[in-house]
């Protein structure tokens, strides 16, 4: 499993293609070949998966019950505009516009690597979620989420 790191501020040109960082670039060897996909994410923001994560995220899809009408409303949700991505020679990806309009990002953009995933926020977004009136207690929430959990240290 990819293990991507980092928090990268970037910008959409006129045509809405964004160039993507070297660093990261350069944790994803095979982008330049294989691509990304993109789609919605849960909150009001997208999510770029290297090509061989979306294709196991998929996977994963795949063994559900379809049968279940929970289960199809879900993949139908999750998976709705989702787009392959490839870079140009520049290194840029063209976001699609309507993924673009969801997400209310405009010019300024941030990627937020979490783990196999990136997710991408407009810049007000992120900050508003990330900043004073986003996460306001890091520590209790670190408590509530990972306290009963044992790492067997």
């Amino acid at each position: 499993m990819t293990q991507l790191i980092g928090e990268f501020e970037c910008k959409l040109d006129a045509k809405g293609r964004m160039v993507l960082p070297a660093a990261l670039k350069r944790q994803m060897p095979h982008v330049e070949r294989d691509g990304l996909v993109v789609n919605r994410g849960f909150e009001k923001h997208l999510v770029f998966y290297p090509r061989e994560e979306w294709d196991l995220m998929t996977a994963k899809l795949a063994k559900l019950n379809q049968f279940d009408p929970k289960v199809r409303a879900f993949v139908r949700a999750f998976t709705r505009g989702a787009t392959e991505l490839t870079l140009d020679a520049a290194g840029r990806v063209l976001l699609p516009k309507s993924l673009l309009e969801f997400a209310g990002i405009t010019t300024e953009l941030v990627l937020a690597c979490q783990f196999n995933k990136i997710e991408v926020w407009s810049k007000e977004g992120y900050d508003d979620l990330m900043g004073d009136s986003g996460v306001e207690d890091i520590s209790s929430l670190a408590a509530e989420v990972m306290g009963d959990i044992n790492f067997g240290i």
